[in-house]
């Protein structure tokens, strides 16, 4: 049984997990009963061991797992305000990735300038106008702390960034499209301390306008950016409470040996 769920989120709901499965080549079964809120313009983290479904569950939100052969999904992620099931068959993984984004462990810039890395999304949906997507990158630039420094040199390879500036001009490819999620998959573990500390400022940031979701091995990162954070062990959901509570005071005794370093 799941210690505390959605009666301790406080704020809307932008997504409901209800009894999520999720099988690996329609045999490994990696996501067992997942139900799970997760509150809007909040920043929920997802911990626990490796192996135990962080970052499956993570990618169930924008169908990553779609890219597969064989790979199943049973139960639902019904999207706030229109109640869209993200796993529905009629629902086009395309515009799910455009609606939910995504940020991965290591800088994936493509081989384009910085300029395109920002306006691929905006292009991959149609947007022909240079004005709309001259405007869109610079609010996506802005938006990722980043238009400071690159905005006389939005011509460069982006791949003549560092590696923080590169994950940011990630961050802010994320954010052109002007998704309702932002998906962040150990977004600092490729990074140096300094540039971790940006990122985790950004996420601070940008919680004012989206809902961020952020899987993380790093306990005090977890404590430190997020408001409600969900526990994970063997493909189940252990514990789900406001972070201070799972940090402080956790209900179950596997959370407490876990976050209190016994184990994982």
């Amino acid at each position: 049984m799941v210690e505390k769920t959605s009666s301790t989120v406080e704020k809307p709901i932008k997504a409901a997990v209800n009894y999520l499965n999720f099988y690996y080549g329609g045999k490994v079964h990696a996501l067992k009963d997942i139900n799970l809120p997760i509150a809007e313009k909040q920043v929920t983290a997802l911990i626990g061991p490796s192996g135990c479904g962080k970052t499956t569950l993570l990618r169930c939100f924008n169908r990553m797992h779609d890219l597969y052969p064989g790979n199943r999904y049973r139960g639902e992620i019904n999207l706030a305000p229109d109640g869209i099931n993200l796993l529905s068959n009629k629902v086009d993984p395309i515009e799910v990735r455009m609606r939910i984004s995504m940020v991965f462990q290591r800088p994936n810039p493509f081989p384009k300038s910085i300029y395109e890395n920002v306006a691929y999304g905006l292009r991959v949906r149609g947007e022909k106008k240079r004005r709309v997507i001259d405007e869109k990158v610079e609010k996506a630039l802005r938006g990722a702390a980043l238009w400071d420094e690159v905005k006389d040199r939005l011509r460069d390879l982006a791949s003549n960034l560092s590696g923080g500036q590169q994950q940011r001009l990630c961050i802010a490819r994320a954010l052109a499209t002007e998704p309702e999620i932002v998906l962040f998959d150990e977004p600092t573990s490729a990074l140096d301390p300094i540039a971790t500390s940006s990122i985790e400022e950004l996420i601070a940031q940008l919680k004012q306008t989206v809902t961020i979701l952020i899987v993380t091995h790093n306990m005090q990162q977890a404590a430190r950016v997020s408001d409600y954070t969900a526990f994970m062990y063997l493909g189940e959901l252990v514990e789900f409470d406001r972070t201070e509570a799972i940090f402080n005071y956790p209900a179950n005794q596997k959370t407490a040996d876990y976050v209190g370093g016994l184990f994982g």
